[in-house]
């Protein structure tokens, strides 16, 4: 009851009659779309908040790796900023430096190592942002068409009755049957709008945080070289220094 008065206020009491004189195909073709639709909106939701979330924390992440004098530090308070990707990709490259014993001598035999990590963990947290996603584009590409069939075979129906009625019939009878069905048609495109503009503003998202992961990737090897000796960091094979 709450449900339908709900649909009467946003979408007007004359579309909510028409959804109900639909038939039995309109019917389940509102409901697939519905479905689509709402799994939609908890993807998009979750994903704005999750973003949300990991752009703050990323730039206080930031700051504190900045702020730090060794990469000891970081890694005891990197917890806390966990909604933030660049953790992963600070954790992937501080556990092959610990690997390496720069957390006991300061001294590291394969930078080049290093950075791979921090790329293996930015591609990992990448995917779980990704994760779901996909859906979307599916929402997206599917529901208008899934609603064209509902007004296509409103339509049929509606002639078939038309034809039927004999030569008394005019357009004027058929005239609501058609409408019933176009309602599918809009309801398809409702679906698919919002999936579409949230797909592409979540994707340049997620792309502006792979670039994020890759420069703070070449800020931690640069702190790196840096904690390490003098004598260490001349022998030290850097990539893409000359030699």
């Amino acid at each position: 009851m709450h449900v339908f008065l709900l649909l009467t206020i946003v979408v007007g009491g004359e579309s909510v009659d028409l959804v109900g004189q639909t038939g039995v195909v309109a019917k389940f073709v509102l409901l697939l779309l519905l479905a689509f639709s709402l799994v939609s909106w908890a993807i998009i939701l979750s994903k704005w908040s999750l973003l949300r979330r990991a752009r703050v924390q990323s730039g206080r992440f930031v700051r504190a790796f900045r702020k730090a004098q060794r990469l000891q530090d970081v890694g005891a308070v990197a917890e806390q900023f966990r909604p933030s990707p660049l953790v992963g990709v600070f954790e992937g490259g501080f556990e092959e430096y610990r690997r390496q014993g720069g957390v006991s001598s300061g001294m590291i035999k394969n930078p080049t190592a290093i950075q791979r990590a921090m790329q293996i963990a930015n591609s990992e947290e990448l995917t779980r942002f990704e994760r779901n996603l996909p859906w979307l584009a599916i929402t997206g590409a599917a529901t208008p068409f899934i609603g064209l069939f509902g007004t296509v075979w409103g339509i049929i129906d509606a002639f078939h009755g038309l034809g039927t009625a004999g030569t008394g019939a005019t357009l004027k009878a058929v005239a609501p049957g058609i409408s019933e069905a176009l309602i599918t048609t809009a309801a398809g495109l409702a679906a698919a709008i919002p999936a579409v503009i949230a797909y592409n503003l979540i994707g340049a998202s997620i792309r502006e945080f792979a670039a994020r992961g890759d420069d703070f990737a070449m800020e931690m090897l640069n702190a790196v070289e840096r904690q390490q000796p003098q004598a260490a960091y001349s022998a030290a094979e850097v990539p893409g220094a000359r030699r």
